[in-house]
């Protein structure tokens, strides 16, 4: 591929409102979800914040996110030593946004591209039962009184 196709391919990429998150937005939106998108109060600015349950959603692309990176780090071409230690640095800081947001009572939550494309459903599925679970554990700290219920 020719250096001046390539840019204007990577020109077109962008890193808010793509394929992959409008997808989940309108599948969670559908449900009734509520959330704040491209959140820029918390580490690694998540795609989909629920603010209340303290979720942070992110939809990685595959590609620029790592996804079977041993086997696809073999097969790069082109500008193989940039492509290495932009993928890694990026793998690198996923990481440590999800250490700080942990530190910080939120939990991350990351999707594939393709999962969030070939099994919508199951991704809100996903996201509909962690907030259940978080649901669950707010109604038994508001309760309060010490006393179980019968």
């Amino acid at each position: 591929m020719v250096s001046e196709q390539r840019s204007k391919i990577m020109s077109r990429i962008r890193s808010k409102d793509t394929g992959i998150e409008l997808t989940l937005r309108r599948a969670l939106w559908q449900k009734g979800y509520r959330y704040r998108k491209n959140y820029k109060g918390l580490p690694g600015t998540p795609d989909i914040a629920f603010t209340k349950y303290k979720i942070a959603v992110f939809c990685d692309s595959e590609f620029f996110h790592g996804y079977d990176w041993d086997i696809k780090k073999q097969k790069l071409g082109e500008n193989r030593d940039y492509w290495i230690k932009k993928i890694e640095r990026n793998m690198e800081r996923d990481r440590e946004n999800d250490h700080k947001l942990m530190n910080m009572d939120w939990v991350p939550v990351h999707f594939w591209g393709q999962d969030i494309l070939k099994h919508t459903d199951e991704c809100v599925e996903a996201i509909s039962d962690l907030i259940f679970e978080i649901r669950l554990g707010l109604d038994q700290i508001d309760d309060g009184d010490g006393v179980e219920e019968e």
